[in-house]
């Protein structure tokens, strides 16, 4: 970066007319890899400056060059363009990633799409759903950060070439006053950096509104995360399913049974981390005096890092997660007949209105055998009884014929199922597609 305007300016690398040679040039391209480490850091112990201590260390292996090295740059010239080189490429790495998660989940939903399993609302026995569909509402908060961080990504402009306090007057005045030589610099060096454009507007620096934008996006990425796996430690808890877990592996060093869902553990606690680090731009950004001030550099160095490493093991961890989820249908079913019974009264109160009932004398009944039911359950630690002491009250002996349709949990799931195969095919795998390999060939197969 710090060669980039001596190479848009002159020689055969540009046509913009400085004082720049070929040799000069070819020299620093030369030099590029060759980075004397220990120099750069006694440079900086005595110039107490980092961007300058490589200037200097530049220099050293390109003597005929050293005098245009920097030439009208400034540190942030430096520093923000390439952070924002690194932003957009960190992105690159991390799209990916969430759609390979994004396509093992879609694969386990699809599989699973007609498998009935107890809804929870307020982590309260609701009505059925399945667990593909549940699933489902796992993938869509994905989906939805993976928009997101595509847009954040492809919205980066590129600093450019602004000067000391995003005035261009260094530029202007190598170029002899000539705006549109500073312009066309601006936009040589954007290109080159591969930026489809650069900010009119900065300061020093970039707006650190920036920093908030990437880092907004990376901590929703984690409350998604945290969701899934908070969701998967309770179904662990419920025995309805659980992550990986290897044959070897200990789950507690005092409890040997113990089969704690680690994994999901580790996502949420560094999705913690993650969601917090936002706090970090927020910050910078509402103290940026004027047109920038230093007390940013040293925050963003560690939070920006962070972000982007913390949602890296994220992902990682979680497709490693997606990628052996076991379920247990049994048990499902056992939490299913808990319930449903109570669940089915409505539909077993219309039965026998249709059957010649009267709809109160049969909402009597059943709110009687309900109770007693409860009590069995809550009180005794017995199972849930209902239907059976509706098949032995003659009252309902009408409908006793009908009991077993009426208790069937795909009757209970609504359009769960339908709903699954609709959002996978219209939004999920239409989505990873761009991501190629693989997860373009599966989009390819199921549509």
């Amino acid at each position: 970066m710090a060669a980039t305007v001596a190479m848009a300016g002159g020689g055969r690398a540009g046509t913009l007319g400085l004082p720049i040679t070929d040799e000069q040039i070819e020299e620093m391209k030369s030099n590029l890899s060759n980075i004397d480490f220990q120099m750069a850091a006694e440079e900086e112990k005595r110039l107490r400056h980092d961007v300058m201590a490589h200037v200097h260390t530049f220099g050293h292996c390109c003597p005929k060059a050293s005098g245009i090295i920097h030439l009208g740059a400034t540190s942030c010239y430096v520093g923000d363009n390439t952070d924002l080189i690194i932003l957009r490429n960190a992105f690159d790495l991390l799209l990916p990633k969430l759609a390979r998660v994004i396509s093992r989940l879609a694969d386990f939903a699809k599989e699973r799409a007609d498998l009935p399993t107890l809804g929870f609302t307020h982590f309260q026995p609701a009505q059925l759903t399945t667990v593909g569909k549940r699933c489902c509402l796992w993938i869509q908060d994905l989906c939805m950060d993976l928009q997101n961080l595509k847009r954040v990504r492809d919205e980066l402009r590129f600093r450019g070439v602004k000067g000391t306090t995003g005035t261009q007057a260094s530029f202007l005045q190598l170029f002899e006053g000539d705006h549109q030589k500073v312009e066309q610099l601006d936009k040589m060096v954007t290109e080159k950096a591969g930026f489809k454009r650069a900010f009119i507007i900065t300061g020093q620096t970039y707006t650190r509104k920036v920093d908030i934008e990437v880092l907004s996006v990376l901590a929703s990425l984690g409350a998604s995360v945290h969701k899934i796996c908070t969701d998967i430690r309770l179904l662990a808890n419920l025995k309805e399913m659980e992550e990986p877990f290897e044959k070897q592996q200990i789950g507690s060093s005092a409890m040997p049974y113990k089969r704690n869902p680690m994994r999901s553990e580790r996502c949420c606690s560094l999705a913690r981390h993650l969601m917090a680090l936002t706090m970090d731009p927020l910050q910078t950004a509402s103290v940026q005096w004027f047109e920038r001030t230093l007390d940013d550099s040293a925050n963003r160095r560690i939070c920006l890092a962070e972000a982007f490493l913390t949602a890296d093991t994220i992902l990682s961890t979680l497709q490693n997660i997606s990628e052996g989820l076991v379920v247990y249908p049994k048990v499902i079913e056992r939490r299913i007949r808990q319930e449903l019974p109570f669940m089915a009264t409505e539909n077993i109160i219309m039965a026998m209105v249709k059957a010649g009932g009267s709809r109160q004398d049969c909402h009597e009944k059943i709110r009687v055998l309900s109770q007693q039911a409860a009590a069995v359950v809550k009180q005794e630690g017995g199972d849930n009884d209902l239907i059976e002491r509706i098949r032995a009250d003659a009252y309902f002996s009408p409908i006793h014929s009908q009991l077993e349709h009426l208790l069937d949990p795909s009757s209970f799931t609504g359009r769960a199922p339908q709903q699954v195969h609709r959002f996978l095919e219209e939004e999920v795998y239409p989505l990873l597609k761009p991501y190629g390999g693989e997860m373009a060939v599966r989009a390819e197969l199921c549509l």
